[in-house]
């Protein structure tokens, strides 16, 4: 502060012209106010050091340094070798290696005029980098929307005031995405438009590659949030269960509200493939995507049911989003396709995420202490297990204190049509309908300031129709069912000041402790879950599920229950760069069944799960399920990640399941898997990912990619080796290429699903 208020009084001293002292620059403060630093506009030399400062009219002052010298007021530095600053309105003219540093912007020239208060400004030649466009031309100018050209696309009422009042025009310009002196491609104009953040215009627009004229459009525009319009991406390799194939798109922007791509595929001993794609936006209409894929298959094998599978095959994919008002919204998907392993075959990374997409509407409302949600479920795959809701309807009740009592109410109203489809019709359908409607009533309380203790009691009454089709007969049935129970929690906390370890990183150690206990009684409901037929009932999970209503909501499944769930979670935290971090935290949950229904245990799994962050570089996870009865993991998955730098890093883990007999023989698996990253240089980079099946001693899955940085472009050569439990092993090798400024995959995609980088 003291040496700042020294450049300011010099300055000060140098233009005095009166006894009094001189005023101090529009918009800014005086030096030795109380007000926030960056409110002031505060010149000095670059290195820090004072600036030499010369009167050149009664309220300019001209500074200069050996070094150079900045000027910085609300969030914009403005450096040069020569600054001439008028104290009364901010106007500044910076000459020599000018340089105007605005947020994400950089704006680089040999002279600048810029107003800090208005933000204006003009210039002759200069150069800009507002990613992730990079700009040059001559004669700048920085005004309000009016002093522009008319521009088609210019911001309405949906943009920010900050877009309106700041629009930058120039003459001769020249738009590119690549960062360099010389770019290989780049767009020439006679008139360029910058709004920030927003979007770029251009009239008079011709595209070079090199020096070679390309294209050339009368009115050129491109939106910051757009993917890089009318590009084709292609993917060439080789699969030794395709042979040699290329995969290819054209991908397309109409304008802001349309785009999509068009895709055309070939794989040697598959054939062709291919469909559009389209991405829309109906405005106060919803937006929404559509997907066709068809491909002719020369091989395209046998289905589960050992059957041969149509050569004709094809995939047709609907999603709609229309918000109706701010409370309201409604939703559409729609997933069709000609055969059960279509997804599989030629869309991979997509089946790994959901092997069996579902086709729904959804419909939901909500107010201050209600929601209601509608939702019709058809089978449209008929290889596919579906419950059919046609529709299901329900309203739900939000905790809400009742009157001025300490109670609190929730509750949970459902009625639908459903329908069981099995796969393939193995199994006959059946179908009935049902109303549901539960009601619970708690009161929780606070005892000591610290305890939390939150009784509850409630019903439920199930109403079931006579069961219709061919599959099993189910009678008209009512069902009641009572619940009560209740929730008992605390917190707390310890600081240990003195807590120091280099090692570990630890400045001072915050310990909390977050013990719960939550009892839950159900009497034996007035029908069981097997004289009932079921819809939304209890599958088989590696988690443990809520036990309480109405967090569990297999409504089918309803039974007795007498169990208290222990919990205990444990939280370390220090600080680390001004930052509170956790070190480690820790859950363990245990189920004591206090009376046992005659397919349950005396107490569940132990299920614990602990994060430990000892360096910002190093973290390792552990998520266990215990067996206490048998002493044996039922499941372990256990990986730790080292990321010293940006020049490599290493992660690895071993992944265990036990076989579960309601799942199958073979459920089970213990699994190692490794990835190591090198940046070789600026250009090179190099990762490998491996799986090793433990149980087989089987090299289950190895890839091998090699990137490379080609300055507006990123490639990477991917190598794929997979061993099936068949024995059969399948080659990949492929090629991906990516535009910088527009990348094709999503940041660390690449590590998390590496299929991506072999077309799939």
């Amino acid at each position: 502060m003291t040496k700042r208020f020294l450049i300011f009084l010099t300055a000060g001293l140098l233009f005095a012209h009166s006894a009094s002292a001189a005023e101090a620059p529009a918009g800014a403060t005086d030096p030795d106010s109380t007000a926030e630093e960056d409110a002031k506009l505060v010149v000095e030399a670059v290195s820090g050091q004072e600036a030499n400062f010369k009167s050149l009219e009664d309220t300019v002052i001209e500074a200069t340094h050996p070094s150079g010298v900045q000027a910085t007021y609300k969030g914009s530095t403005l450096s040069a070798d020569r600054l001439a600053v008028n104290r009364e309105t901010s106007q500044t003219t910076a000459e020599g290696n000018v340089r105007l540093q605005r947020g994400s912007k950089l704006w680089v020239g040999e002279k600048l005029t810029y107003n800090f208060v208005t933000e204006e400004m003009s210039g002759d030649e200069f150069k800009v980098g507002d990613t992730p466009f990079f700009a040059s031309g001559r004669n700048l100018a920085a005004s309000k929307l009016e002093e522009t050209p008319e521009d088609p696309a210019a911001p309405g009422k949906g943009d920010s005031p900050d877009l309106l009042n700041r629009v930058y025009t120039a003459s001769d310009g020249t738009l590119t995405t690549d960062d360099v002196e010389n770019p290989v491609y780049r767009i020439k104009a006679k008139t360029l438009i910058v709004f920030p953040g927003k979007r770029i215009a251009a009239y008079g627009a011709t595209a070079y590659v090199g020096k070679v004229p390309v294209f050339y459009w009368p009115y050129y525009r491109r939106d910051y949030a757009e993917r890089h319009p009318n590009n084709i991406e292609l993917t060439p390799g080789f699969r030794s269960l395709y042979g040699p194939y290329i995969l290819g798109a054209y991908n397309w922007v109409a304008n802001t509200n349309l785009s999509g791509s068009l895709n055309l595929d070939y794989r040697q001993k598959r054939g062709f493939g291919g469909g559009p794609d389209f991405n829309y936006n109906l405005g106060r209409f919803g937006s929404g995507l559509a997907r066709f894929y068809m491909a002719r298959d020369d091989e395209p094998g046998t289905n589960s049911l050992a059957r041969p599978i149509d050569s004709q095959r094809h995939r047709l994919q609907f999603t709609h989003r229309l918000k109706l008002r701010d409370n309201t919204t409604a939703r559409g998907v729609m997933n069709w396709q000609s055969d059960e392993f279509f997804i599989r075959d030629f869309f991979e990374t997509e089946y790994r995420r959901d092997p069996q997409p579902k086709t729904f509407f959804e419909f939901s409302h909500f107010w201050r202490n209600f929601s209601l949600n509608a939702m019709a479920q058809p089978q449209v795959n008929d290889f596919f297990d579906t419950v059919e809701r046609l529709p299901d309807i329900k309203l739900s009740g939000l905790p809400q204190q009742i009157g001025v009592t300490p109670l609190y109410y929730e509750s949970e109203s459902s009625l639908g049509y459903f329908r069981h489809q099995y796969a393939n019709n193995a199994i006959p359908e059946f179908a009935a309908w049902r109303g549901d409607t539960f009601h619970q009533v708690s009161l929780p309380q606070t005892y000591f300031g610290w305890l939390n203790f939150k009784p509850r009691i409630g019903g439920r009454y199930t109403h079931y129709g006579e069961s219709e089709g061919p599959g099993i007969p189910f009678t008209e049935e009512d069902r009641y069912v009572f619940n009560t129970g209740a929730e008992l929690s605390f917190k707390a906390s310890r600081v240990f000041k003195g807590a120091r370890s280099q090692l570990l990183d630890i400045s001072e150690l915050r310990h909390i402790l977050e013990p719960s206990v939550n009892y839950v009684y159900v009497p034996s409901p007035s029908e069981t879950p097997a004289n009932l037929p079921q819809f939304d009932t209890r599958f088989p999970t590696f988690r443990l599920l809520p036990i309480d209503y109405p967090q569990f909501n297999s409504i089918d499944a309803v039974d007795s229950e007498n169990t208290i769930r222990l919990g205990l979670r444990n939280t370390l935290q220090t600080k680390r760069n001004d930052r509170v971090e956790d070190v480690l935290t820790s859950s363990v949950l245990l189920d004591w069944h206090a009376r046992r229904r005659p397919n349950q245990k005396t107490f569940s799994d132990v299920f614990t799960s602990v994060d430990f962050q000892p360096r910002n570089w190093l973290s390792m996870t552990s998520i266990t399920r215990y067996d206490i009865d048998n002493g044996v993991f039922q499941q372990s998955d256990n990986y730790m990640t080292f990321e010293p730098g940006n020049i490599w890093s290493f992660s690895v883990g071993h992944r265990y399941i036990r076989d579960i007999p309601v799942l199958g023989p073979d459920s089970g698996a213990s699994a190692i898997y490794g990835t190591f990253y090198l940046r070789l240089n600026e250009d090179w980079g190099l990762r490998t990912q491996h799986m090793f099946e433990a149980r087989e001693g089987r090299l289950q899955e190895q890839y091998y990619t090699l990137y490379r940085d080609l300055r507006s472009w990123t490639t990477a050569l991917t190598f794929r080796v997979r061993d099936s439990s068949s024995g059969r092993e399948d080659y990949t090798i492929a090629a991906t290429f990516s535009l910088k400024a527009f990348p094709r995959f999503g940041l660390g995609d690449d590590k998390v699903a590496p299929s991506l980088l072999v077309g799939e």
